[in-house]
């Protein structure tokens, strides 16, 4: 099974530290900074270095060299996702721009008082993602674990203070059930990632680069059980300071025969967009784990 916990691996200090340089000198330093701690965890964290390496080089079909040259890529790509949402919650002072393909859709969606659910995957930065998400006429949650060490959260959000957006958080009771629910009848928009569970947690099986993984069952069910219209959204780095937002048609899955049959067909169509953006970004996936292991 995989073995994701939820968990962060940064240690606060590592935290404190980042925080200290955006506030003083900014973020391209900030960046220049992140490549002596890349090369730590490309030298000596071999636990996440070898799952990435497999899918850059049995996956992508990349040769050695190429490969450990994604590898430093993509970590470097990770701990620069971490920087932007930084300063971006924060509010501090930065370059970035974005342009947004399919916001129509989104509007669409909240026109269409349904409520509505937003999949993604751990591709890009989707934090990122939900805080432009503000500019629609309507409420926006995240779902996430919530399975950061405590003392990282605290530096974290008296850092960025209040989000823009309402996070619900997962919990073993199952309450959070009941908030989207809430939010899906006051015509709001609940997004969350359909990409990685926890051990134990019901999944689906569907063919992603070739080969059977499995994916989280809960996203499937929320929105065949609700009824709710489905979009799928990316939020993509292209260059240091430039995103690009993908939101993509409504799609409604009420007419398939069978809560199954919609579940694994809803599956299938967003496994094909995660292939899409994957094999376009590829070293924007962050998933230190055997993703494909049975």
């Amino acid at each position: 099974m995989p073995s994701w916990q939820g968990k962060s691996k940064a240690s606060p200090l590592g935290y404190r530290i980042f925080v200290w340089v955006l506030r003083n000198f900014g973020v391209m330093p900030a960046y220049v900074l992140l490549r002596t701690v890349v090369l730590h965890y490309l030298l000596f964290s071999y636990k996440s270095s070898k799952p990435i390496y497999y899918y850059f080089h049995k996956k992508l079909g990349l040769n050695v060299i190429s490969s450990l040259l994604k590898l430093y890529s993509n970590y470097y790509s990770f701990g620069q996702s971490i920087i932007d949402k930084v300063v971006l919650m924060a509010g501090l002072p930065n370059k970035f721009t974005f342009n947004f393909d399919g916001e129509a859709n989104l509007r669409k969606m909240v026109e269409l008082k349904k409520g509505g659910l937003l999949l993604s995957c751990h591709i890009g930065n989707w934090e990122i993602a939900g805080n432009l998400l503000k500019r629609l006429n309507t409420k926006v949650h995240i779902v996430m674990f919530d399975g950061e060490h405590e003392k990282i959260k605290k530096i974290v959000n008296d850092v960025t203070g209040e989000r823009s957006v309402h996070v619900i958080t997962i919990k073993n009771d199952l309450s959070h059930i009941y908030e989207i629910s809430d939010a899906f009848k006051n015509n709001e928009l609940v997004c969350m990632h359909a990409d990685r569970f926890l051990e134990g947690n019901k999944t689906l099986t569907a063919n992603f680069l070739g080969e059977n993984a499995r994916f989280p069952m809960g996203p499937f069910v929320l929105a065949t059980t609700f009824k709710v219209p489905v979009s799928f959204v990316f939020a993509m780095k292209e260059t240091p300071r430039h995103y690009h937002l993908f939101a993509g048609n409504i799609k409604e899955y009420n007419g398939v025969a069978g809560k199954a049959s919609a579940m694994q067909a809803m599956l299938n169509d967003f496994v094909a967009e995660m292939e899409t953006k994957v094999k376009k970004y590829p070293v924007q996936w962050y998933n230190y784990y055997n993703f494909w292991k049975q």
